[in-house]
């Protein structure tokens, strides 16, 4: 067995979205940890604010083959990828971290995701995974965030419907 670090994102009826997602993490993985969500204002674009949140898996599929998975369950969530990298979107779900994992694809799988330097990913990460290390630096979440410019910032915690 894997673990997985998961960040979850949605600015398109992310309510819905969000707990469609978490239901089906729940049914495929056992002991399912999912982090607070959190509002987070658009990185790249100027659009509708993200509601964002962290999960962990333990995983029996390879992380390529969990990639294929989550692509499965956001294609199900109506993920349009037509448009620019950049965009509103029904449901991003990027594996973050893999056990201690360093992976360049296949395609555009790259573990440790760049995001992790950004607020909407490490907030809700640090939060449930403090101790995990980064496999490149070897800092914990925790320290990344502490060190984060966006630490101070007391973004809004969002409940999602059962």
């Amino acid at each position: 067995m894997s673990i997985a670090l998961l960040s979850l994102g949605s600015n398109v009826d992310p309510e819905i979205h969000l707990s469609a997602a978490i239901r089906a993490l729940r049914a495929r993985f056992d002991g399912l940890v999912v982090s607070a969500v959190y509002r987070f204002p658009a990185v790249g674009y100027a659009g509708p604010d993200f509601l964002n949140a962290a999960a962990i898996v333990h995983t029996d599929l390879a992380a390529a083959a969990l990639n294929d998975w989550l692509h499965a369950l956001e294609d199900a969530q109506g993920r349009d990828r037509s448009g620019p990298r950049y965009s509103d979107r029904t449901l991003d779900i990027d594996i973050v971290l893999y056990d201690d994992a360093v992976l360049e694809g296949p395609g555009h799988l790259h573990i440790p995701r760049d995001e992790l330097r950004h607020a909407f990913v490490l907030r809700p990460a640090a939060e449930i995974a403090p101790d995990w290390r980064h496999p490149v630096t070897g800092q914990t979440l925790a320290r990344l965030w502490d060190a984060h410019a966006d630490r101070h910032v007391d973004f809004e915690r969002v409940a999602l419907p059962d």
